[in-house]
Protein backbone atom coordinates (compact mmCIF):
# COMPACT_ATOMS: atom_id res chain seq x y z
CA UNK A 1 0.00 0.00 0.00
CA UNK A 2 1.17 3.30 -0.92
CA UNK A 3 1.27 6.38 1.48
CA UNK A 4 1.51 10.29 0.52
CA UNK A 5 2.88 12.73 3.04
CA UNK A 6 2.38 15.95 2.34
CA UNK A 7 4.83 17.76 4.64
CA UNK A 8 4.53 21.97 4.16
CA UNK A 9 5.77 22.39 7.87
CA UNK A 10 8.17 21.57 10.39
CA UNK A 11 5.45 20.75 12.42
CA UNK A 12 3.96 17.64 10.73
CA UNK A 13 4.29 14.83 12.65
CA UNK A 14 7.14 12.39 11.62
CA UNK A 15 5.75 8.50 11.30
CA UNK A 16 7.67 7.07 8.79
CA UNK A 17 8.95 4.45 11.04
CA UNK A 18 5.40 3.49 12.11
CA UNK A 19 4.48 3.09 8.13
CA UNK A 20 7.49 1.17 7.40
CA UNK A 21 6.08 -1.08 10.32
CA UNK A 22 2.87 -1.51 8.78
CA UNK A 23 4.23 -1.96 5.39
CA UNK A 24 3.15 1.53 3.59
CA UNK A 25 5.39 2.60 1.05
CA UNK A 26 5.94 6.60 1.77
CA UNK A 27 6.31 9.34 -0.69
CA UNK A 28 6.99 12.87 0.90
CA UNK A 29 6.42 15.70 -0.95
CA UNK A 30 6.75 19.66 0.11
CA UNK A 31 3.85 21.26 -1.45
CA UNK A 32 0.11 20.88 -2.90
CA UNK A 33 1.46 21.05 -6.24
CA UNK A 34 3.69 18.67 -6.09
CA UNK A 35 1.09 16.20 -4.29
CA UNK A 36 -1.97 16.42 -6.95
CA UNK A 37 0.94 15.43 -9.46
CA UNK A 38 1.78 12.23 -7.31
CA UNK A 39 -1.91 11.61 -6.67
CA UNK A 40 -2.44 11.79 -11.02
CA UNK A 41 0.75 9.65 -11.18
CA UNK A 42 0.57 6.89 -8.81
CA UNK A 43 -2.97 6.82 -6.94
CA UNK A 44 -2.13 6.22 -3.11
CA UNK A 45 -4.18 4.55 -0.76
CA UNK A 46 -3.48 6.95 2.03
CA UNK A 47 -2.45 10.76 2.42
CA UNK A 48 -1.69 12.41 5.21
CA UNK A 49 -1.59 15.98 5.19
CA UNK A 50 -2.03 19.41 7.90
CA UNK A 51 -5.03 21.24 7.72
CA UNK A 52 -4.64 24.84 7.60
CA UNK A 53 -7.62 26.68 7.61
CA UNK A 54 -7.68 29.76 5.08
CA UNK A 55 -8.33 32.79 7.66
CA UNK A 56 -7.60 35.50 5.01
CA UNK A 57 -6.69 33.86 1.92
CA UNK A 58 -6.81 35.23 -2.02
CA UNK A 59 -9.82 33.05 -3.29
CA UNK A 60 -12.76 35.45 -1.92
CA UNK A 61 -14.21 32.84 -0.02
CA UNK A 62 -14.31 29.45 -2.57
CA UNK A 63 -11.48 27.69 -0.65
CA UNK A 64 -12.29 26.81 3.18
CA UNK A 65 -8.29 25.58 3.20
CA UNK A 66 -5.03 24.45 2.07
CA UNK A 67 -6.32 21.33 1.07
CA UNK A 68 -9.43 21.82 -0.87
CA UNK A 69 -7.65 21.94 -4.29
CA UNK A 70 -5.81 18.90 -3.70
CA UNK A 71 -9.13 16.83 -2.17
CA UNK A 72 -11.08 18.16 -5.19
CA UNK A 73 -8.30 16.44 -7.49
CA UNK A 74 -8.36 13.14 -5.41
CA UNK A 75 -11.86 12.75 -5.99
CA UNK A 76 -11.41 12.92 -9.40
CA UNK A 77 -7.80 10.88 -9.67
CA UNK A 78 -7.82 9.08 -6.58
CA UNK A 79 -11.54 8.52 -5.30
CA UNK A 80 -10.53 5.44 -2.77
CA UNK A 81 -7.72 7.26 -1.58
CA UNK A 82 -8.44 7.66 2.65
CA UNK A 83 -7.60 10.90 3.79
CA UNK A 84 -6.04 11.50 7.02
CA UNK A 85 -5.79 15.17 8.41
CA UNK A 86 -3.58 17.27 10.77
CA UNK A 87 -4.87 19.83 12.59
CA UNK A 88 -4.12 22.34 15.59
CA UNK A 89 -6.66 22.25 18.38
CA UNK A 90 -7.64 26.22 17.66
CA UNK A 91 -8.46 25.10 14.00
CA UNK A 92 -10.36 21.82 14.09
CA UNK A 93 -13.67 23.14 14.77
CA UNK A 94 -13.23 24.52 11.17
CA UNK A 95 -12.56 20.98 9.56
CA UNK A 96 -16.02 20.27 10.16
CA UNK A 97 -16.65 22.36 7.92
CA UNK A 98 -14.49 20.45 5.20
CA UNK A 99 -15.84 17.15 6.50
CA UNK A 100 -19.23 18.98 5.15
CA UNK A 101 -17.48 19.07 1.60
CA UNK A 102 -14.72 15.69 1.42
CA UNK A 103 -15.25 12.99 3.36
CA UNK A 104 -12.08 12.73 5.78
CA UNK A 105 -10.83 9.02 6.88
CA UNK A 106 -9.79 10.76 10.32
CA UNK A 107 -8.70 14.09 12.10
CA UNK A 108 -5.92 14.14 14.41
CA UNK A 109 -5.09 16.94 16.73
CA UNK A 110 -1.40 18.03 16.70
CA UNK A 111 0.36 16.35 18.77
CA UNK A 112 -1.13 12.79 17.11
CA UNK A 113 -0.57 10.27 19.50
CA UNK A 114 1.04 7.29 17.48
CA UNK A 115 -1.72 4.77 18.75
CA UNK A 116 -4.12 6.90 17.14
CA UNK A 117 -2.35 6.99 13.59
CA UNK A 118 -1.87 3.11 14.14
CA UNK A 119 -5.71 2.65 14.27
CA UNK A 120 -6.46 4.38 11.23
CA UNK A 121 -3.98 2.89 9.31
CA UNK A 122 -5.14 -0.66 10.01
CA UNK A 123 -8.76 0.69 9.41
CA UNK A 124 -9.65 0.13 13.30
Amino acid sequence: MNLLSVIESPLHPNFTALYAELGLIETRVDSMRKAMKEAKRNPPDFVVAEFVYGWGNNYAGVNLSNLDVLLYALEKFAPDTRVIVFADKDERPHVDRLLDIFPLHGVLVNPPREADMRALLAGK
